[in-house]
């Protein structure tokens, strides 16, 4: 019976040892997760400090940036428009003596034109508005409308003196010819000649 007591006793030592070990090696283990939770904890900071530093010198960086080229573009500009008044200045240097309008592939053969352009040549403007308002050919319509241009574009383009303009050339050239088909006689056909014309008018300024 002393031996089973003994026994006994001795179990419930080692029972209670391993237990207090368990207890030991837990605690241990509670310990070192903690640790490394802090560690990593303290990692994350770094990290998200290191990247909001990093973002803030990118920010930084693109505001000089597009600084510097705001920069850039309004010295170009200014150098662009430091340089047409040159141009303009150098275009009023150039004396144009004359301005001219020019009408192509006009539906209207160039015979009919000439009659037309042989009576204004080197009349005044007004006089030869005149004319072609009261002369009935068929030119007379593409003409009026010609020297009308010629006498916009003298005044506003060259800034000529409406009272000093006359007509120093007026030509007319024949342009392409439109052929067409008119049936004829026993299933044959005739040629259909579309006639046009290019013309031109300059005016100058009398002295």
């Amino acid at each position: 019976m002393a031996d089973e007591k003994e026994k006994k006793v001795a179990t419930k030592k080692t029972t209670t040892a391993k237990a207090t070990t368990a207890k030991k090696e837990t605690a241990e283990k509670k310990t070192t997760t903690a640790k490394k939770t802090t560690t990593t904890a303290k990692k994350t900071v770094e990290k998200k400090a290191t990247e909001t530093k990093a973002t803030t010198k990118a920010a930084t960086e693109k505001k000089t940036t597009t600084k510097a080229a705001a920069k850039t573009e309004t010295a170009k500009a200014e150098v662009k428009t430091a340089k047409a008044p040159v141009k303009k200045a150098n275009k009023e240097v150039k004396a144009v003596d004359s301005a001219k309008a020019t009408v192509k592939y006009a539906r209207i053969s160039a015979r009919k034109v000439k009659i037309v352009a042989d009576l204004i040549r080197g009349k005044d403007v007004d006089e030869a508005l005149a004319i072609l308002q009261f002369t009935p050919k068929a030119g007379t319509e593409v003409l009026y409308k010609l020297l009308k241009s010629a006498i916009a574009n003298a005044e506003n383009n060259y800034n000529m003196t409406h009272s000093k303009l006359y007509i120093a050339e007026i030509y007319s050239n024949q342009g392409p010819t439109l052929k067409r088909i008119r049936a004829a006689a026993k299933g044959s056909a005739v040629r259909i000649r579309k006639r046009t014309s290019n013309t031109t008018i300059v005016l100058k300024e009398r002295d």
